[in-house]
């Protein structure tokens, strides 16, 4: 049996200035004094703190049951709808009578983003985004479905509807999110996206020629081929081409970046296949070296193609005139300021402006040259005609002292 044991201890006497603490009637505590406890009116938790307080009187349990009861409601809703919560619409685009005609033998030459309704995320989808629009497409496509939903129409026992092909999408379904989900096959799709080769054709095939002569403007022409093929680069973020007043380490810096631009782009989709059913070794080797081979020159001809893109952009980038002009000037500026007794060499627009100045003085003392010699000869013939006229009355007026 335990022993109690009676300890010897009494508290200690309170202070002489202690008061007791007022009890508080708010049900929420005062705020921290160091303010880390404010409640700020917004976000979810203003919400939540408005809905406590004005529908369920300050009650948690209250509360937390209307809470769950929205919450179950809510998914009720997603379930049958066959969507999640965030799925922002993926996968929800309707298939082109083309796209449901596919021939899944032909898997390589499909366009596996649209297959799954993934158009406009193409590269930039993420794993849970392909998940979510695999999940739609099959319960949209799956060949059991549609069995059960088209009625069955028979002679003599034979199927009408029976078709052999009837699961011909959802097996283009199913290579789209094998070739999707798998990183390394996904990698060598996008490298040869078709919807990027589309867009590569129509605006990174610009010349000089073109540009001149449809007077384009320089980075309304030249950003979007940058944008578009920065996707490649293995060094994240890639710089931008950027605008008239980038500085010049901006520039300089992105030109450096592009001239040595280090891109994981492949070609092994456009791979050929070895020949079905045949088992012999040197098919197989002539097959791979060959691929290999055509691997190296489309990787070849890529380089030299942005490496082109890269010149003609440096060659019409107006911000590198203006780069060479004010490196110019201040080593002028810098030369006269070693040179004090020196007079400054003039900029070459200060020239220009010098030059169109006294262009403009000839002008203007030319005309008003001309002006002076027409008003000179319009007096000239206004005394002509004076000293006619004076002459032909002392004529009349000798005629009539004659008379």
């Amino acid at each position: 049996m335990a022993t109690v044991i009676t300890l010897p201890i009494s508290a200690p006497a309170l202070p002489k200035g202690y008061t007791a603490p007022v009890a508080s009637t708010s049900r929420l505590s005062a705020p921290h004094p160091t303010g880390h406890r404010v409640l700020l009116p917004v976000g979810h938790a203003h919400l939540d703190h408005l809905r406590l307080a004005l529908h369920h009187a300050h009650d948690f349990e209250s509360f937390d049951a209307h809470t769950a009861t929205e919450r179950e409601a809510k998914a009720a809703i997603l379930a049958a709808s066959g969507v999640s919560e965030d799925d922002l619409g993926v996968g929800d685009e309707e298939e082109s009578a083309e796209t449901l005609a596919l021939d899944p033998k032909e898997w390589k030459k499909q366009d596996h983003y649209a297959v799954l309704g993934l158009s406009k995320f193409r590269y930039l989808a993420t794993p849970a985004q392909i998940k979510i629009a695999h999940r739609k497409k099959v319960l949209k496509h799956h060949p059991d479905k549609k069995a059960s939903s088209t009625p069955n129409e028979t002679i003599l026992g034979i199927n009408l509807n029976q078709n052999t092909n009837d699961d011909a999408f959802f097996k283009c379904i199913q290579k789209a999110h094998e070739v999707l989900t798998n990183a390394e096959k996904r990698r060598q799709f996008d490298s040869v996206d078709p919807a990027f080769l589309e867009t590569e054709e129509d605006i990174a095939g610009i010349t000089a020629t073109e540009f001149k002569n449809k007077k384009l403007e320089f980075f309304k022409a030249f950003t979007p081929i940058f944008e578009l093929y920065q996707r490649f680069s293995r060094t994240q973020p890639v710089p931008g081409l950027g605008k008239l007043d980038a500085t010049k380490a901006e520039v300089e810096g992105f030109y450096d970046f592009w001239y040595n631009f280090d891109s994981w782009r492949s070609f092994e989709w456009w791979d050929k296949e070895v020949n079905e059913g045949s088992d012999s070794r040197d098919d197989k080797r002539y097959t791979e070296k060959k691929n290999k081979s055509e691997r190296a020159r489309r990787k070849k001809e890529d380089i030299a193609k942005l490496r082109g893109l890269v010149d003609l952009t440096l060659s019409l980038d107006p911000r590198i005139k203006l780069i060479k002009q004010q490196e110019k000037e201040a080593r002028e500026a810098k030369k006269a300021a070693a040179q004090p007794g020196k007079p400054a060499k003039k900029t070459k627009a200060q020239e220009e402006e010098e030059k169109k100045k006294a262009e403009e003085e000839a002008k203007a003392k030319a005309e008003q040259e001309k002006n002076e010699r027409e008003a000179a000869k319009k007096a000239k013939a206004a005394a002509a005609n004076a000293a006619k006229k004076a002459r032909r009355q002392a004529r009349a007026t000798e005629e009539g002292a004659e008379a």
